[in-house]
C-alpha cells in the first residue's frame, strides 16, 4: 500500500513538473521547447517507473553501488571539467560546445564509476576500510544448506528440536539442482529429489524457523564462468559470512580449505550416539553373520553397528555383550564385543559392567573357597 502511494505521488510530481516547464516556455514563446521539455520529463520519468515496477526483486548491494557510483561520477566529472576547461577553452568558438564537453565528461565519469562498482562491489571494503556493500545479518551467523543435507532430511528433525535459532538460507541454484533431480528419468534419483522438495516444504511450514531463498548472484560469477554447485556454495557462504551445512565429505574439505565453517550432520549424529566404554554391558539383537568366522552382527537403536565375537550361533537372539573395543571412523562408530558369560539368560546390564552379587558364573562373586594345600 505504501509503495503504491509513493508511485502515485511520483507520477503526480512528474505531471506537475511537466506543467510548470510548459508554462515557462509558453511565456518565453519557445514552441519547440514547449513540446520537447515536458515530453522529455514524462518519458524519462515513465521509463524509471516502468523499470522499478519490472524489477521487483532488488538487491541493496546493487542499489548502493549505483548510488555511490553516481555520486563519485558527478564529483570526478566536475573535477575533470575544471581541469579541461582552461586547456580547451580557446579551441571552442561557441560556449554551447564547451557546455556539451562538460556534460560528456560527467556522463562518461558516471558510467565508468557505476560500472566499476557494480563489478567490484564485493571487494569494495579493500578500497575503503569498514565500508562494503553487503547485507547485515541480525542474530547468529546464517546456515547455507546444500543439496545433500536437504535430501537427507535430518535437518528438518534437528530444526524441530529448536536447536537452530538462526536463519537457514537455500540458494536458488540448490533449489534448481533439487528440481533437476526430482525430474530425473531414474526412479531412485527422482524419489530422492522429491524427498528433498518435501523436506523444504516442511522447513517452510515450521513457524519457529526463518528460511530464506537466496536469489542473488554468486559474487565471483561476474564473468559468466560456470563452476560446480559445491564451489558456488563456498563462495556464497564467504560472501554472506555464513556456515555451510552438508553431508558431503568433499564439500566439507573444500570449505575448510577456504576458511568457511562447516556443520556436518553425520559428525553431529556421531557425536550424539551412545558412548560405549570397554567392559560395559549392553543388550543387542544379533541379526546376521559377520565377515569373519564365528562373528555375528547387530545394531543399536541409533544405527551403530555391533560386531560380536562367537555370535554367529546367536543369530535371531537378543544377548548381553561385553564391549571389548570401539572403533571411530569417518563413516561412523563400530562397537566390538563378545557374549557375556556372567549372565545366565538375563540381558539387563549391570552398572559399570560388574557382575551382580551372588552370580555364580562370574567367577569373582561370593566368598572364595580356601585353597587346600
Amino acid at each position: 500500500m505504501l509503495l503504491s502511494l509513493l508511485r502515485i505521488a511520483y507520477v503526480a510530481l512528474l505531471i506537475g513538473m511537466a506543467i510548470i516547464a510548459a508554462g515557462f516556455f509558453v511565456e518565453a514563446n519557445d514552441n519547440t521547447a514547449l513540446i520537447v521539455v515536458p515530453l522529455g520529463i514524462l518519458v524519462i520519468g515513465s521509463v524509471v517507473l516502468f523499470t522499478d515496477m519490472r524489477e521487483k526483486q532488488k538487491q541493496i548491494t546493487t542499489i548502493s553501488a549505483v548510488y555511490f557510483g553516481l555520486l563519485l561520477g558527478l564529483l570526478l566529472g566536475y573535477l575533470f571539467s575544471m581541469i579541461l576547461e582552461p586547456l580547451v577553452a580557446g579551441s571552442f568558438d561557441k560556449p554551447q560546445l564547451l557546455q556539451l564537453l562538460r556534460v560528456l565528461v560527467t556522463v562518461v565519469s558516471c558510467y565508468v564509476t557505476i560500472s566499476t562498482l557494480l563489478q567490484t562491489k564485493d571487494e569494495f571494503r579493500f578500497i575503503i576500510p569498514y565500508v562494503e556493500f553487503s547485507k547485515q545479518v541480525k542474530g547468529g551467523r546464517p546456515l547455507v544448506l546444500d543439496t545433500s543435507v536437504i535430501i537427507d532430511g535430518r535437518i528438518a528433525d534437528v530444526c524441530d528440536t529448536r536447536l537452530i535459532d538462526t536463519t537457514l538460507i537455500v540458494p536458488r541454484f540448490v533449489l534448481q539442482e533439487l528440481q533437476a533431480v526430482a525430474d530425473s528419468s531414474d526412479k531412485l534419483k527422482r524419489n530422492r529429489g522429491r524427498r528433498g522438495l518435501d523436506v523444504l516444504k516442511r522447513l517452510q511450514g515450521n513457524p519457529k524457523l526463518q528460511l530464506q531463498m537466496h536469489d542473488g548472484n554468486v559474487p565471483e560469477l561476474r564473468t559468466g564462468e560456470r563452476i560446480r554447485v559445491d564451489e558456488r556454495l563456498v563462495i556464497l557462504a564467504k560472501a554472506l559470512n555464513a556456515r555451510v551445512v552438508t553431508n558431503d565429505f568433499n564439500l566439507n574439505k573444500i570449505a575448510q580449505l577456504q576458511g568457511v565453517d562447516v556443520i556436518n550432520l553425520n559428525e553431529l549424529a556421531n557425536a550424539m550416539k551412545t558412548v560405549a566404554l570397554p567392559g560395559e554391558l549392553m543388550p543387542v539383537r544379533v541379526v546376521k553373520a559377520g565377515d569373519q568366522i564365528g562373528q555375528g552382527v547387530g545394531y543399536l537403536d541409533d544405527g551403530t553397528m555391533v560386531v560380536i565375537e562367537q555370535g554367529r550361533a546367536l543369530i535371531g537372539q537378543e544377548v548381553s555383550i561385553v564391549v571389548t573395543s570401539v572403533l571411530q571412523t569417518p563413516a561412523g562408530r563400530m562397537i566390538f564385543g563378545r557374549p557375556d558369560q556372567r549372565t545366565s539368560g538375563s540381558h539387563t546390564p549391570y552398572p559399570g559392567g560388574a557382575a551382580a552379587p551372588g552370580d555364580s558364573k562370574s567367577g569373582g562373586s561370593g566368598p572364595h573357597e580356601p585353597t587346600k594345600g
